[in-house]
């Protein structure tokens, strides 16, 4: 999926070390619990479908670690034959992401549904010749989810995410596109402990060791357009998020100031994307504001 959304000034320029790593081992870091976090994620899979009535999820196996998670956990909490499991590839995508995508489907017996986005992206831009990556990045993200979506509705099923919890956090998704998704069980999951379910749950550990990338063009990963790697970043943004740091104690376990500032600066500019729409407030129950349920209220 593109991962293509985020503004602003160019994470490469992030002066390194990130942190001084003298000081590393005297901050925690995203506990890891393997065995516990699948049990959870599991029973969370099982009982959200089960609360709206359906037993079957749709997932976007792009053969990277986050989908494969997401669709091995599905295969343990409905079925493998319950989960369908859509590679979507385009004509520049690396063709060792989709031997991986199928590698993965075969180990938990998912279905599998294979659909060439190259026509239709393709099409749209003859139109428009001079658009960027990060646009082309983008309307491949939200393609896929118009697919995904679509089967959902013709496997009777839920569409599951993949996004994890540095990815949201830093905005590094395409709205609309692979942030979208009606039930995401990796959503509060780090990289880091991304990559350690993975490997808990027993994704092949080619897919679990390699290099992170949205597959836009040949060579891509996130790390490198990011500027910096996932493991500094988790450190960082447990303390932040989680356990609420301030940009002085940060700066007293030896992060650099820069590199505070500038994921800082990533989480705030991202918000809008982890949040609804904007309502405008006319009545006295404005829904996000006022009426707010459950999403299983009233059943």
């Amino acid at each position: 999926m593109a991962r293509r959304e985020n503004s602003g000034e160019s994470a490469r320029n992030v002066s390194r070390p990130a942190v001084e790593s003298a000081k590393r081992a005297e901050y925690p870091r995203p506990p890891i619990n393997p065995p516990l976090q699948r049990r959870l994620l599991v029973d969370l899979i099982r009982n959200e479908f089960l609360k709206v009535g359906v037993q079957r999820a749709v997932v976007g196996l792009s053969g990277g670690v986050d989908s494969s998670l997401s669709a091995a956990l599905a295969a343990q909490a409905l079925g493998g034959d319950n989960v369908l499991a859509v590679m979507m590839p385009y004509r520049l995508s690396n063709p060792e992401s989709l031997d991986d995508a199928r590698l993965v489907a075969g180990k938990f017996k998912l279905r599998e549904l294979l659909v060439d986005i190259t026509p239709q992206i393709d099409s749209y831009f003859e139109r428009f010749p001079d658009a960027d990556s990060r646009r082309r990045g983008n309307k491949m993200a939200r393609e896929r989810m118009t697919i995904l979506y679509d089967q959902s509705a013709a496997f009777n099923a839920l569409v599951l995410g993949t996004s994890n919890k540095s990815e949201l956090l830093l905005g590094y998704g395409t709205l609309y596109g692979d942030m979208a998704s009606a039930v995401n069980p990796i959503g509060d999951l780090y990289k880091t402990q991304v990559w350690a379910l993975a490997a808990e749950i027993g994704v092949p550990q080619k897919i679990v060791a390699k290099q992170p990338s949205a597959d836009l063009w040949v060579g891509q990963t996130d790390e490198a357009e990011l500027g910096f790697g996932y493991r500094e970043v988790d450190e960082l943004l447990f303390l932040m998020v989680d356990r609420r740091y301030s940009t002085a104690e940060l700066a007293e376990l030896g992060f650099s100031e820069r590199f505070v500032r500038r994921v800082a600066d990533m989480v705030r500019g991202s918000q809008f994307k982890r949040r609804l729409p904007v309502i405008a407030k006319l009545s006295e129950r404005t829904i996000d504001r006022d009426f707010r349920y459950a999403r299983d209220w009233g059943r």
